[in-house]
């Protein structure tokens, strides 16, 4: 069928359901809208799905949330014994997100897959931790992370943890394709309940044994105990589920002086005090930098709605506020993280950190100055997870900490996400060190950079949307495999990384990356730089990576900016 047939298709099937036969006929005459909504489907891969809400197969909504869930229940029941162990299922504050999850739930039941629905919003962490906690088989989350308001998605998680891997993920997706949206059923809540299919999760049952887990991450205790209530720290939930985990964990430490921005406190779909709900974006401090000089603040935070992600704004030396990127956050913390298990004598000679292959050197150096090993993954915080695994399954290395460049933060084993809770509690307790010393952490970061080097890295997202620009995306890998540059702005590639072949070449010797196969092209250069090329999984977009860097400030940033600026004409 083509699009048209398919959109006539859709409004027989769902005649029923008014809102999204009214969404359907408001695009009638519209052939490309049309043609977006149903070229395709929405994609499901290891990052689940994620898309703009509103009806049609290459959309969010309730069908797709229906139809994806159905088949990851069929994949899970060809092992039924494991199957019946449940899923758990949790929810942020966007638009849908609780109707999807009760969907979610009881297609869950009408399958017989048994279903741990949480009562109220939760962030990514605690979902990861009750899955194991509560020893199911596997979990789910309704959320788009930090996403304009117009997204919703849905990620799937293993009995790990983690997000699913590519493995799992093409199983599910298999199944979820030969399935009709229309054989998609729920079963009846109460019926659900009566028969022990559906049950709800309250704030005593998996919240408490979290917060207290969270605490054992504290490195110095007793610093905290001397210093915490002198900490003054301004947090900002954006109208997501870290309020209450995040204000708790900071509490239970010791640190009493949190001002929260009340504007950003309670849930809100439309996160209408920001442009877009991301921590990495100054705009989402503009009311927290108000509060923080209203109260004289040390440290300003702020979650993503679904708490995985933590931005973090530090005072400069001229009384500015600056916000820390999500690569000096990771390098900032596992700096902290080394030196005081050093100074307290409990550095395992085993130690490990791990990083995505699209984050900053700077962590590389870090490690080797403490003998600890720096492992490196794909992009997508699952690869930080199933290292966790392989390293307690083998007893090789002990987990320190993990981190990718786009704000994502994990200390913990017993987590296996973007942890922003854990995130959160670690800052403040690195606050609470620098105070002690007299310092700022402003002047942390600098002082890491004066020991290591200055490394400045920078992201560029082209956004290339419908489906030409997926084609347009296919193109631009294919065109860079087939010509890979020999050098950017004057400086040699001296090895390059093809990640969809699994292949590292340098001198015309090929090796092996020894990482999964991926769509990504990393380009090493000369003095320690490299550019690094890879389509979102998550969005329509294609996203280049550069990171230099030099002795000081002004000659890493004015590389940084020339190649930049050499790497985008590679993009067309």
């Amino acid at each position: 069928m083509d699009v048209r047939q398919v959109y006539e298709q859709w409004l027989r099937d769902f005649a029923q359901d008014e809102d999204t036969v009214k969404d359907l006929q408001a695009i009638a005459n519209d052939d490309k809208e049309i043609e977006d909504r149903f070229y395709t489907e929405l994609s499901f891969g290891t990052a689940g799905m994620r898309g703009v809400l509103g009806a049609g197969m290459n959309r969010m909504n309730r069908y797709n949330v229906r139809r994806a869930t159905k088949g990851l229940a069929k994949y899970l029941l060809q092992k039924p014994e494991e199957a019946a162990r449940g899923v758990v299922i949790a929810y942020d504050s966007r638009r849908c997100s609780a109707e999807f999850a009760k969907d979610t739930a009881l297609v869950l039941a009408k399958e017989g897959v048994p279903a741990f629905l949480f009562d109220a919003l939760r962030p990514v962490p605690i979902l990861s931790y009750a899955v194991r906690h509560l020893n199911a088989i596997a979990g789910i989350v309704i959320t788009a992370s930090h996403n304009p308001p117009q997204y919703n998605g849905y990620k799937v998680y293993g009995e790990d943890g983690a997000q699913v891997g590519p493995e799992a993920a093409e199983g599910i997706t298999k199944i979820i394709r030969a399935t009709a949206y229309t054989d998609c059923k729920l079963m009846d809540e109460e019926e659900a309940k009566a028969k022990g299919l559906l049950k709800i999760i309250g704030d005593k049952e998996v919240d408490d044994d979290y917060i207290a887990q969270v605490k054992t991450l504290c490195i110095q205790p007793e610093l905290l105990d001397k210093e915490g209530g002198n900490l003054k720290i301004v947090y900002t939930p954006v109208h997501g589920s870290g309020n209450v985990p995040v204000r708790r964990i900071l509490k239970e430490v010791g640190i009493s002086n949190v001002s929260v921005v009340k504007e950003q406190e309670l849930p809100d779909c439309n996160f209408s005090t920001v442009k877009v709900p991301n921590p990495e974006e100054p705009d989402t401090f503009t009311l927290a930098f108000k509060l923080a000089e209203e109260v004289g603040a040390n440290v300003i935070f702020a979650t993503d709605p679904d708490c995985d992600r933590l931005g973090v704004a530090v005072k400069t030396k001229d009384g500015q506020w600056q916000l820390l990127t999500g690569n000096q956050i990771g390098c900032v913390l596992l700096y902290y993280i080394l030196s005081a298990k050093q100074k307290n004598g409990n550095l395992p000679k085993n130690g490990a950190a791990v990083k995505s292959i699209v984050s900053t050197s700077l962590a590389n150096r870090i490690c080797e100055s403490f003998g600890v090993e720096m492992f490196e993954v794909l992009t997508g915080f699952k690869f930080i997870g199933e290292k966790i695994q392989q390293f307690q399954d083998t007893g090789s290395h002990t987990f320190l900490f993990g981190f990718e460049e786009s704000y994502g933060f994990l200390s913990s084993t017993f987590v296996r996400d973007k942890d922003g809770v854990n995130a959160s509690l670690l800052i403040a307790e690195m606050a609470a060190a620098c105070q002690a010393e007299g310092v700022t952490l402003y002047d942390k970061v600098q002082e890491i950079f004066q020991k290591y080097g200055y490394y400045v890295e920078k992201v560029v997202s082209v956004t290339l949307p419908g489906k030409e620009g997926l084609g347009r995306m296919k193109e631009i890998m294919a065109g860079l495999r087939q010509n890979p540059p020999a050098e950017i702005n004057g400086l040699k590639v001296t090895a390059v990384r093809d990640y969809l072949k699994g292949t590292r070449t340098e001198n015309g010797v090929e090796a092996p990356t020894g990482l999964p196969t991926s769509d990504v092209l990393y380009f090493e250069l000369e003095g320690g730089n490299w550019v690094c090329v890879r389509p979102s999984g998550t969005e329509p977009k294609i996203k280049l990576y550069v990171n230099t860097n030099a002795k000081d400030k002004e000659a890493a940033e004015k590389l940084n900016a020339e190649l930049r600026a050499a790497s985008e004409k590679l993009l067309g």
